[in-house]
């Protein structure tokens, strides 16, 4: 279900209220491969309710340069809903999530296997509302970055 912050956060002390866990993973999603399922199911493991957070299309365009997105924030929000094991998907717009830790403070902060737990640079923040960090997903061997390159040599204008 893609939410509000306001939703979510009223949703969320719903599932706490009934002793569930919340698991946070956030990210790009730009072109959905089989590297952010992976991941999405890893983050699903690791609490009873997963929310994922799809960075806003300014940020992606700060982030990653002016080509990007290729998909726009609602289009990637609605995939990542679609996944089996996400139970809400916000997206935000702030550079970083560290502002969404800090309200939502998740049991679990899910990061990809890019990071350990020491070079999450939100670790700190998730260590000082008493959260954990998990590393989660496969090997880094998917990006957009590399579907892009592969691609662009043979798209036509």
């Amino acid at each position: 279900m893609i939410v509000t912050l306001e939703v979510l956060l009223t949703r969320v002390a719903a599932h706490r209220a009934r002793g569930q866990t919340v698991a946070l993973a956030n990210g790009v999603f730009d072109l959905l491969h089989v590297g952010h399922l992976r991941y999405l199911g890893g983050a699903a493991a690791e609490a009873d309710v997963l929310v994922v957070a799809v960075n806003a299309d300014a940020v992606v365009t700060r982030l990653k340069g002016p080509s990007r997105p290729i998909v726009p924030g609602i289009e990637r929000a609605e995939l990542v809903d679609a996944i089996r094991g996400v139970d809400y998907v916000l997206l935000f717009d702030e550079p970083t999530v560290t502002p969404l830790l800090e309200v939502l403070r998740p049991e679990v902060h899910c990061k990809g296997t890019d990071y350990t737990v020491a070079t999450v640079p939100e670790r700190a923040t998730v260590q000082a509302y008493g959260g954990r960090t998990a590393i989660v997903g496969d090997p880094k061997d998917h990006s957009t970055r590399e579907i892009v390159a592969r691609l662009s040599p043979t798209l036509e204008p």
